[in-house]
């Protein structure tokens, strides 16, 4: 099995249905990473988010290397074993943890210090400390280093923290592939930024195919600028990415999100929206989300999706799952999550039928309108 190749089996417009083959295994594209902040994807067993679908998980650089750390991870085995996922890891570089869970930071060219959300401990993470972590942990998916700075800051904050991880994506490269074995048998991708700002984008992209990654992400988006706005960044972002790399949009998203930016070329993506919402009682059906624990479902007999034949559905009605839901029971959050994988890995692999058929804008605009149409609003 090769370290890492990409193969593109169908386009329909912009979009692309491919496979990522990676020693671990293949991961079929469009995909959905599930997300395992803290080595567990919350409320579900790993073979269960498998059995979903899933090909590959997210893990989070800051929350593993501040508990149990990257050392104990390691020589524990690494993560896969760890955490019992046999398949494809993607760990993020833990730059968007840093500036938005840390009270303190202090940013410079070296990198970020900060203090621990959990004890207000001191660390630093820098390029090359990020590369080091997901190194110890066995990331199959390393994502460089980056800045990210809010959409609304000015241009001149936008371009110097662009330019600024520029300069650190060549380091995370250069730490990367120091990093002897482990480089020869996985992959590294780099992150675009730029805010809103198509001029910005471009620069960044111009960098980062200069430097030359396996893959390419499109970050600084989903952080409350609103759907338009992020499609806007979209219907050009992808295209100034080389376009025989995978393109991963970090941290989307809402079913809809999902649908408009594969119909814009992206071909990952990752969210705790899934596990989250299952969490707190959300259900994500075809005709739009629910909120199981309003009192109309506490008699109701059907499942949560009447179109879903996922291990929840087929095995316990909507009455049931609002009784667990309302009483606080553990079992509730993990039929609601497993439910709502299994929602996210069908949408999924619907895209990857309709872009080989060539019907991905009758697939989407049907699914937007049941979707948005008669959908509680939660």
């Amino acid at each position: 099995m090769s370290r890492f190749q990409f193969t593109i089996h169908a386009t329909d417009g912009k979009a692309r249905q491919g496979t990522i083959a990676m020693q671990r295994g293949e991961i079929r594209t469009p995909a959905f990473m599930p997300v395992g902040t803290a080595a567990t994807v919350k409320a579900v067993k790993p073979q269960d988010v498998r059995a979903s679908g899933a090909d590959i998980l997210l893990g989070n650089t800051y929350h593993l290397m501040l508990r149990p750390t990257a050392e104990r991870v390691h020589k524990l085995g690494g993560l896969h074993k760890f955490m019992g996922w046999d398949r494809p890891i993607l760990t993020d570089s833990g730059g968007y943890q840093v500036m938005s869970l840390s009270e303190l930071t202090k940013r410079s060219e070296e990198g970020i210090v900060f203090k621990s959300h959990l004890d207000g401990t001191r660390h630093m993470l820098s390029p090359e400390r990020s590369m080091e972590i997901q190194r110890l942990l066995g990331s199959n998916i390393v994502m460089a280093f980056d800045e990210l700075v809010p959409t609304t800051s000015t241009r001149e904050v936008q371009a110097a923290a662009m330019e600024r991880s520029m300069r650190w994506a060549k380091r995370s490269r250069d730490g990367f592939d120091s990093g002897g074995e482990h480089a020869a048998n996985n992959a590294l991708f780099g992150i675009q930024q730029g805010a809103l700002d198509e001029g910005l984008r471009k620069s960044s992209a111009d960098a980062l195919l200069d430097i030359g990654f396996d893959g390419y992400a499109i970050g600084g988006l989903a952080v409350g600028e609103g759907q338009e706005a992020m499609f806007g960044v979209l219907d050009y972002a992808p295209g100034q990415l080389d376009a025989a790399k995978p393109r991963y949009l970090m941290g989307v998203g809402k079913p809809d999100d999902i649908v408009g930016a594969v119909e814009r070329g992206v071909d990952m993506f990752d969210c705790v929206l899934p596990t989250r919402s299952g969490r707190t009682g959300q259900a994500f059906t075809r005709q739009g989300p629910i909120n199981i624990r309003n009192a109309r479902f506490a008699e109701d007999e059907g499942p949560l999706d009447p179109a879903c034949a996922c291990p929840t559905c087929t095995g316990w009605s909507r009455a049931y799952i609002h009784h667990l839901v309302r009483a606080g029971e553990i079992l509730g959050a993990m039929l609601m999550t497993e439910h709502n994988l299994w929602f996210y890995q069908q949408l999924m692999a619907d895209l990857r039928g309709a872009i080989g058929e060539s019907r991905l804008t009758a697939f989407a605009d049907d699914f937007r309108a049941r979707y948005r149409g008669a959908a509680e609003k939660v």
